[in-house]
Formats: C-alpha cells, structure tokens, sequence
C-alpha cells in the first residue's frame, strides 16, 4: 500500500535498491513495449479487414466507370443513326448503362461499408502511447 512506510531492510545495500529499481524500469520500458506491438497488431488486422471492401469497391467502380464510358459511345452512335436501325428491346447502349448502374451500385456500397468499417477504429495505439505519457510524466516530475 502507498501509505506504509516501512523501512527497507537493513541487509539491502544502495547498490541493490538501485540495481532493483533499474531492473523494474527495464520490464516496465519491455511491458509497454510488448502492450505497442499487440495493440499495433490488433489495429493492423482491423485495417487489413477494413482495406478489403475498399479497394474492391474501388476496383467495382472504376468498372462501371469504364462500362459507362461505353455505353456514351453506343448512345452517341444509336442517337446519330437512322431510326429503327437496332431491332433490339434495349439498345446496346441501355444494356451497357444497365451492367454500369449495378457495377456502380456494388462499388459504392463496397466503398462505403470499407470506409465505414475503416472509420470505427483508430490505427494509431493509443492506450499504449496514453500509458508511456503517463510513466514518462510520472519519472521526469520525480526528480
């Protein structure tokens, strides 16, 4: 308890006090290392999880993207050729819309739910640095 103030054993020389407090600091320094690395890890995994939905929905995007630059050029050559030209129900151009709008659709919710997901945590490890904070303010104001 902090409020009991024996005296250290008389057995005990400076040396060795000194020699135990440098030893606690030195598995504290390797605690709070260890606490970085695991809390590093653990937001590594969050972010790997996070990054999947991201870049396939961005890959799904750029596909519509594309499907729609497509189906521009269908439209503009349907929209200049002469009536009735096409005995199709959709045009090509309404059918590359069509597969764009839902390439488009499943890129976004991917992106999204990656952002969203990336957003519910923060990468950085805050604990273990909110605990060094504190072991260092508390060694430097004791003096």
């Amino acid at each position: 308890m902090a409020t009991d103030l024996r005296s250290p054993p008389s057995d005990q020389s400076v040396v060795g006090i000194i020699t135990g407090i440098v030893d606690d600091f030195q598995k504290l320094m390797q605690q709070q290392v260890d606490m970085v690395r695991a809390e590093i890890h653990s937001d590594w995994d969050k972010t790997k999880q996070a990054i999947w939905p991201i870049a396939v929905g961005t890959v799904l995007l750029a596909v519509g993207g594309i499907l729609f630059s497509l189906m521009l050029v269908f439209l503009l050559h349907w929209a200049t050729s002469p009536p009735n030209a096409d005995p199709a129900t959709i045009p090509l151009w309404g059918c590359y819309g069509l597969i764009a709008g839902l390439f488009f659709v499943a890129g976004a919710g991917l992106l999204g739910a990656g952002i969203h997901k990336f957003h519910t945590f923060n990468p950085l490890p805050d604990q273990s640095t909110q605990a060094l904070k504190e072991n260092v303010k508390w060694l430097t104001s004791n003096k």
